[in-house]
């Protein structure tokens, strides 16, 4: 793609994420994995009535979004492991309650998944825990905690909120230009001058921003949550 029509498209995702107030959740109003509370706990305990596999401990975990989607299928409702109104009210019976969630939740809750898939091989394009790319693995990760970004590292550097590097937390994703110029590589902050990234030569890993490497090739951070 020619430098001037990959500005205007980018541009145009810009314009777009704008109009959209940002980058969107699967569903901002949904109860989703890395939620915790008396909420899930009842979610929980409803799905135990119907004879589903879970514990009614308030965390929102792998299982629960298992059961969730077993639910979701039982009932015709895409299974996307999300309780949103849809959902709570075919389970509970009852009218959806707005769900309070602190971006410190969600935060944690990228981090857990990230660290999931370590050491999972590198795969051009790839976008699944068979193997990842760099940005596959960061779209896949966001997504596991409900968030939608967009699938390669310079549309989702110019999708992202931008941000100090002084001013990084975990959750963040930090932007080199390596291979390519502009923002051709990603990975997510995990906090200490530490990021997780799908490495071409180990695979998903953790590194330092205080590489020598990868100090020259840093171009900012950006913010999704």
């Amino acid at each position: 793609m020619g430098s001037f029509l990959r500005t205007l498209v980018l541009s145009a995702l810009i314009t777009s994420v704008g109009t959209m107030g940002g980058v969107a959740s699967a569903n901002p109003n949904s109860f989703q994995q890395g939620d915790q509370g008396t909420e899930v706990a009842e979610i929980q305990a409803q799905l135990i009535d119907l004879g589903y596999d879970v514990v009614a401990d308030g965390e929102y975990g792998p299982a629960t979004v298992d059961a969730i989607k077993q639910f979701q299928e039982s009932q015709g409702i895409q299974p996307d492991g999300l309780v949103g109104s849809m959902t709570y009210e075919a389970l509970l019976g009852r009218d959806m309650p707005e769900v309070s969630r602190s971006s410190s939740v969600i935060s944690r809750c990228i981090i857990q998944t990230s660290m999931q898939y370590m050491g999972v091989p590198y795969i051009f394009g790839g976008s699944t825990p068979s193997g990842f790319d760099c940005s596959g693995y960061v779209q896949y990760v966001f997504a596991q905690a409900g968030i939608s970004i967009p699938r390669t590292a310079d549309y989702q550097y110019y999708a992202g909120t931008p941000i100090a590097t002084s001013d990084l937390r975990p959750g963040d994703c930090v932007f080199f230009s390596t291979y390519l110029p502009g923002p051709s590589h990603v990975g997510i902050y995990i906090g200490d001058g530490n990021f997780i990234h799908a490495s071409s030569s180990r695979g998903v890993t953790t590194d330092t921003l205080s590489r020598a490497y990868w100090v020259s090739t840093f171009i900012g951070a950006r913010r999704f949550v």
